[in-house]
């Protein structure tokens, strides 16, 4: 397992190293500048900017600059919020997103294993079409629909919770917003739960433990077991998407986490801070790939190459 989990590390590098190169580039092709506003600034204010803040220097060297400062764990100055550095601004917004993305993949995964797991005991029956169909819903509707919706819903017409703001955390103002980046969540391990237990329930060495007599809640369990590897495989990517925060979630429902600052960048040409925020989510996304990967190998040995 060790030299698996050693294997899984190495492979990362490159494959970060690349996110950034590409994302480096990428975001300097864009029209404009951090200093481009309505009101052009002098020409000599603009030289000292770009002189400070190393604008001025060939792309290269600025690429091989923010290469050097990263190794050192330096994600450079915002070039919006000049009084803060990314890393100032990413620790106060990060703890924000991983709360709401925490939140959210617990009751996806609580919610859709059992969505699923009920549709494939009453398969082709209306509780299955009944899952099948919201499941199906929740694919095909985007957050940016179904947030103002519940907005509009709880908010206005029943006054039950918040429309927005953070409130230094108030469970009522955590509701809609973890509610809303739940539910395509839900919709997708359902679906997947429900497509595995159905095939594992016809598997040979499930219909053995029925013929050996032993109890359903027993069969039930060993065949969630092989049923969730394909939830597991799903839930790297979702965790990353999660804890890092939704950017449509965070900026409808005016919440000071990752996803706003990452909003803010990008429309302010806030290189450091797309940058960040880039690095940010791509660390995330490796690092629970490997997780993922690790719970595969852990579940399945064949995954690791042992017998």
């Amino acid at each position: 397992m060790l030299a698996y989990v050693l294997k899984r590390l190495a492979s990362a590098l490159p494959t970060l190293f690349i996110i950034i190169t590409i994302s480096f580039f990428l975001i300097r092709l864009a029209p404009g500048g951090p200093f481009s506003l309505e009101k052009p600034l002098e020409a000599k204010v603009m030289e000292n900017l770009a002189r400070i803040y190393k604008l001025d220097r060939p792309l290269h060297e600025q690429y091989l600059l923010y290469l050097g400062s990263l190794l050192h764990g330096d994600l450079g100055p915002s070039f919006y919020h000049r009084d803060f550095t990314v890393a100032e601004l990413l620790a106060r917004g990060l703890p924000i997103s991983m709360l709401l993305g925490s939140l959210a993949l617990i009751l996806a995964l609580l919610a859709g294993i059992a969505l699923g797991t009920t549709a494939a005991l009453r398969q082709n029956q209306r509780v299955d079409y009944a899952v099948t169909g919201v499941a199906t819903l929740g694919l095909t509707v985007p957050t940016f629909v179904t947030a103002p919706l519940a907005q509009i819903v709880f908010g206005l017409w029943l006054a039950w919770l918040p429309v927005a703001g953070w409130d230094d955390g108030a469970v009522r103002n955590l509701v809609l917003p973890v509610l809303v980046l739940a539910l395509p969540q839900v919709a997708v391990i359902a679906r997947l739960t429900r497509a595995a237990m159905i095939e594992t329930l016809r598997a040979n060495h499930i219909r053995t433990l029925h013929a050996l007599g032993l109890p359903q809640r027993v069969v039930l369990a060993r065949a969630l077991r092989s049923a969730c590897l394909p939830v597991v495989s799903y839930l790297g990517p979702a965790a990353a998407g999660l804890l890092t925060g939704s950017v449509v979630v965070e900026t409808i429902f005016g919440l000071p986490g990752v996803g706003r600052y990452f909003v803010e960048g990008a429309l302010n040409r806030d290189y450091t801070l797309v940058m960040g925020t880039v690095v940010l989510v791509a660390v995330f996304v490796i690092l629970f790939n490997i997780m993922v990967d690790i719970a595969y190998a852990a579940l399945d040995p064949r995954v690791r190459g042992e017998p």
